[in-house]
């Protein structure tokens, strides 16, 4: 089994699309109330669906891996997106930054490398 795509919620397709394109995705469908892109790296797609009103963020929380991590937060940076913080080392060996997109959804820009599918930790046998 393998993950094809998460979808998020949006009150402005328009804002968005914009915002997930400068995160560098590219958009591969836009029909009426939804958006599909896909990954520049490892084919996944990520989609995003219209409701009307305000969406209330969840507790949801999108990865995106980028192996330049810190060359990526500063070209975002450098075009106007808020970071809740920059790119830091975790107790777990993933390098992160976090921020939010323009609906309040939570999203996790990261590098792992080895230890994203295999930490020291993992379960074996």
């Amino acid at each position: 089994m393998r993950l094809n795509q998460v979808t998020v919620s949006s009150g402005d397709l328009d804002a968005a699309e914009r915002f997930y394109r400068l995160l560098g995705l590219e958009l591969i469908v836009r029909a009426d109330g939804y958006l599909r892109f896909v990954c520049p790296d490892g084919g996944s797609t990520f989609s995003v669906e219209f409701v009307a009103g305000t969406v209330a963020p969840g507790s949801t929380t999108v990865y995106f891996e980028s192996d330049e991590l810190d060359a990526e937060h500063a070209r975002l940076t450098a075009a106007g997106v808020a970071f809740e913080h920059p790119p830091q080392d975790m107790a777990w060996r993933w390098r992160e930054a976090r921020l939010r997109d323009p609906d309040g959804n939570r999203l996790c820009l990261f590098h792992a490398g080895e230890d994203r599918r295999d930490p020291p930790w993992r379960i074996r046998g």
